[in-house]
């Protein structure tokens, strides 16, 4: 402004003008008269930015809807299968202790269990009674009688 009024009859002409003279379209006037590089940018911008969370927030729960259960339903496969398996040695034992229950409930299996448990000795029959050997010493001197015996000692005694 150069100090000088627009007469007011300019001013009316130069609003009917048709947009296209007037520099003006009614794009910018939607935008406020915002240049075009400024509003591409500006909203690119903040496009990127809700388009950035956007992705994050589908990521999200992509993961908690299907990763998480996903893996969850692994480890229970896994989980599955160590309990088939002891199932299975269960279900083992249970049949031994079934196959010995009905040994025992025999008259031949009633003697046995009353033989190793009880010392029951049937009429005609002698009971011996064996110890177990003592423990052997293994302190021994040295010299030569004892050399030997540590030798023999050390074939008896059981090895771990």
């Amino acid at each position: 402004m150069n100090g000088s009024r627009t007469p007011r009859r300019s001013r009316l002409a130069r609003r009917r003008r048709p947009a296209s003279t007037a520099r003006r379209s009614s794009l910018a006037d939607l935008t406020g008269g915002v240049p075009r590089e400024a509003r591409i940018t500006g909203r690119g911008r903040t496009t990127v930015v809700l388009g950035a969370l956007a992705g994050v927030v589908v990521l999200t729960l992509i993961a908690s809807l299907a990763v998480i259960p996903w893996r969850t339903y692994g480890e229970q496969g896994d989980r599955i299968d160590e309990l088939a398996d002891q199932l299975a040695r269960l279900e083992a034992v249970n049949a031994d202790l079934s196959a010995e229950v009905q040994r025992l409930r025999t008259d031949d299996g009633i003697r046995e269990a009353a033989r190793d448990e009880l010392g029951y000795v049937a009429d005609g029959e002698d009971r011996e009674t064996v110890m177990d050997a003592p423990p052997l010493p293994t302190d021994l001197p040295n010299g030569w009688p004892y050399g030997v015996m540590a030798d023999i000692i050390a074939a008896r005694t059981p090895s771990p």
